[in-house]
């Protein structure tokens, strides 16, 4: 109850004429203290003169204050802008003083208010000394009334530089929030053992357990503009094992107008700990590939689609259909729009599965360009159900490129997987399967098809990392496949970027893939996962090995056998040189498997796939056997 009443009082702001009325008063005390200062704290001084001197020096404080607004600022997030201001209306009002005691001397002016030189000079000194403190005083008061409300956070800065140092400005000039900087780490030797701004510089050497203990340092902020995503996955780990929070302050880049705010300083992320850089992608000529275009969308609802979807709002485009046949998360797509007033889009349920309804589709908004994104993408449930894979993945493909092809559609990008290179599953070989056929549509009308193949994206449906956030709620432990099994990971901006991008540097048949860097071991990410929950592998999280599902591999791949890569124009994109196939035999197998597909067993369908596709070779799967035939 008495917390709540502290909290109300604290949630109060105080009006600028009470806070003028404050300063006006400091104003007149100060006064009467410069003249027992003058005086050398006698009485030696005409008291009446000095009563009769007090309105005029209230009227002109008050003036001066107004004047520069010093009494709009809100005392308890005054900062160093406040400051200047204060100074410069005490100086006002010194000169005011200063020039009427000359006219009172020299004219006998209307007013009369003969001031001391010397009284001026020091009430002058005791105005900036005095108004600046109380105010400082009533901010501290605040920030420790926010403290006994809030247990008090206490953080180290790792970054001792200009943006160690503009966070700990952001820290605490910010009364809202009861984090206690206690000092700043460097790795830098010649900065180790100064202070700035009365607090120890310290080397990451020092600050071990013991000191953690000692100092009950909660946090950890790291503050370096250039740092290595290497050297920030090592100072994450070290601190994260000795179970301190660590959080990061964003590119200056990101800074609101150029100003850090306390709020952008985030919790460090599993996107932050990848081992590399972020691609950052800056072409001038997609704005002329994407603006006035009618685009569609398919798979619009899925991590992907959606995401595709919001990043060509950047563009003027003249038309964006959204097409997936899941009705909820489309319907939220849609409202999210509304929201942000993004126009001349238009959500359509259907199913690629359909040509008819596809047909219409095109036929009714004649796209430009063909985004397909709809595919099914979990491998065990593939694995099991392969004529469904074949019906999306592969039929899904082959209707809707084919219609591209038929209603003149400039470009057709089509996303893929790493898990179609070698593929060991069914989903895999689905994929590979899809980039085949629209490689033989090459050259048949104007549409030119383009494929992006890249591999795990962080955050999307399904994927890894929203499983171990589910299984660390729930207590865990975290599931892992393989101890030793790696990934290729993106994240989703990244993903959709690299499509964007390869669509518009796109000629027609190119295969893109990604320089990702090196591949993530599950298993530290999944230890990485408990760290940044602030909790200990395996003593709080243990982590389960429950062995290869069927289809999976334990190596993800980016290029097939026989593939190998010319670079583009991007140092992060390159086009993979695929080997060269019969187009006409390729293309009548893949319409016989989907011809054939629902009135074959699964045995028989697969046995197809693998004619296809013939580096498929299935692994943990009942089709191995299959393999054994070969």
């Amino acid at each position: 109850m008495f917390k709540n009443k502290l909290y109300n009082i604290s949630q109060r702001y105080a009006s600028k004429w009470l806070v003028l009325f404050f300063d006006v008063c400091i104003v007149i005390f100060t006064f009467f203290l410069a003249y027992l200062i003058r005086f050398n704290f006698r009485f030696d001084f005409d008291v009446r003169e000095f009563l009769s001197q007090i309105p005029f020096v209230a009227i002109a404080s008050a003036v001066s204050f107004v004047f520069v607004g010093a009494h709009k600022g809100v005392v308890r997030f005054i900062g160093f802008k406040d400051v200047i201001n204060i100074i410069i209306g005490v100086n006002i009002l010194a000169t005011i003083l200063l020039v009427e005691t000359f006219l009172t001397r020299q004219f006998d002016f209307f007013i009369s208010c003969d001031i001391s030189g010397s009284i001026i000079y020091i009430h002058l000194l005791l105005n900036i000394l005095s108004i600046i403190s109380f105010k400082f005083f009533i901010k501290a008061s605040y920030k420790t009334i926010i403290s006994s409300i809030n247990p008090k956070i206490n953080v180290l800065i790792y970054g001792a530089g200009n943006s160690g140092n503009i966070t700990y400005d952001v820290i605490t000039n910010d009364p809202k929030n009861n984090i206690e900087v206690i000092g700043f780490i460097d790795d830098d030797e010649r900065k180790i053992g100064k202070k700035i701004n009365l607090l120890n510089v310290y080397s990451a050497d020092k600050i071990d357990d013991a000191f953690i203990q000692k100092h009950q340092i909660d946090e950890i902020i790291i503050s370096i503009q250039s740092i290595s995503y290497h050297r920030l996955l090592e100072i994450s780990s070290n601190f994260l094992e000795k179970s301190v929070k660590v959080k990061i302050v964003p590119p200056v880049q990101q800074w609101i107008d150029g100003d850090l705010q306390a709020s952008q300083i985030k919790d460090i992320n599993i996107e932050d700990l990848l081992g590399r850089e972020p691609i950052s992608f800056e072409n001038p000529v997609l704005i002329d590939e994407y603006d006035s275009k009618v685009i569609l969308v398919t798979g619009a609802a899925g991590s992907i689609g959606s995401e595709i979807a919001r990043n060509l709002c950047n563009f003027n485009f003249k038309k964006l259909i959204l097409v997936d046949i899941a009705e909820s998360a489309l319907y939220e797509i849609q409202q999210e729009f509304i929201q942000n007033n993004i126009e001349r889009f238009t959500v359509i349920i259907a199913d690629v599965r359909s040509k008819v309804r596809m047909d219409r589709i095109l036929t009714d908004y004649k796209p430009d360009i063909v985004f397909h994104a709809a595919a099914y993408k979990h491998v065990p449930l593939m694995e099991n159900n392969p004529q469904e894979a074949i019906q999306v993945n592969v039929g899904g493909t082959i209707i809707v490129s084919d219609l591209s092809v038929k209603h003149g559609v400039d470009k057709f990008v089509m996303i893929s997987t790493d898990k179609a290179v070698n593929p060991t599953n069914v989903m895999g070989a689905t994929k590979r399967v899809a980039e085949l056929y629209i490689s033989c549509l090459k050259g048949k009308g104007k549409t030119k098809f383009i494929t992006t193949r890249f591999g795990n994206v962080l955050g999307s449906n399904g994927s890894v990392i929203p499983l171990f956030k589910k299984q660390l709620e729930k207590g865990g432990p975290l599931t892992v496949t393989h101890r030793d099994i790696t990934r290729y990971f993106m994240t989703i901006p990244e993903a959709c970027s690299l499509v964007l991008e390869a669509a518009a540097m796109g000629y027609g048949g190119e295969i893109f893939v990604f320089d990702m860097g090196t591949s993530v071991k599950i298993f530290d990410l999944a230890i990485n996962m408990i760290k940044l929950s602030g909790l200990k592998y395996p003593e709080d999280i243990d982590i389960k090995i429950t062995g290869l599902r069927p289809g999976e591999k334990i190596y993800e791949e980016l290029l097939a056998d026989g593939e190998n890569t010319k670079q583009t124009y991007h140092e992060k994109i390159m086009i993979a040189k695929s080997k060269k196939i019969d187009t006409k035999v390729i293309q009548e197998k893949i319409l016989d498997l989907y011809s054939s597909n629902l009135s074959c067993q699964s045995i028989e369908i697969v046995s197809k796939l693998k004619d296809i596709v013939p580096e498929y070779i299935s692994n943990n799967s009942k089709f191995e056997v299959l393999d054994s035939k070969k």
